[in-house]
């Protein structure tokens, strides 16, 4: 018993014109990730420290830049992995 098999005449290869800058999730991700840094460094410059105070230890002093750049870092973590996300 032999099959035969066909092969059409002509493929066609269809071919994605690639998409335009401001639709490209990569280049928003990076503007993103981008001002949130730059967030932090105006804050760490201009913002003023938080002060806590108790009666038996004293006080602490934190940093506002340093509470920004924490919610930076886990924002820049999400950020990427939805902007750079490889679909294979």
């Amino acid at each position: 018993m032999s099959v035969m098999h066909t092969v059409p005449a002509e493929r066609t290869v269809e071919t994605q014109e690639p998409a335009p800058w401001w639709r490209l999730s990569e280049i928003w991700g990076a503007v993103a990730i981008t001002a949130m840094w730059l967030a932090v460094t105006f804050v760490g410059v201009y913002g003023g420290d938080m002060t806590f105070a108790s009666p038996s230890n004293g006080t602490t002093v934190i940093p506002v830049g340093a509470v920004v750049a924490v919610c930076a870092a886990f924002a820049t973590a999400a950020v990427s992995k939805r902007a750079f996300h490889r679909s294979s």
